[in-house]
């Protein structure tokens, strides 16, 4: 009895799994869903940071008083997950 259902599985064994794994999938995916938080906050971008620094009114009179270019924070932090960001 036991050979004949080895038998059956292993020649059924893409229909049998393909199902199953696709259960699976289904649970863990809504599963994630629930449990994971999607907001992440705004932050603007390099390029907006750069055109409202272009624009300031103060650099565009003296060309000679222009303050340091330096990044203002830490670069890791800049694409860091709202759920490991250190709340302040």
């Amino acid at each position: 009895m036991w050979p004949l259902i080895y038998q059956f599985l292993r020649t059924n064994a893409v229909y049998i799994t393909l199902p199953i794994a696709g259960v699976i999938g289904f649970v863990g995916y809504n599963l994630e869903n629930i449990l994971s938080d999607k907001y992440t906050p705004y932050a603007k971008s390099i390029q907006e940071n750069r055109a409202e620094r272009m624009t300031k009114e103060d650099s565009l009179k003296d060309a000679s008083n222009v303050e340091k270019l330096a990044l203002k924070g830490n670069i890791l932090n800049r694409n860091l997950s709202p759920s490991l960001a250190n709340e302040k």
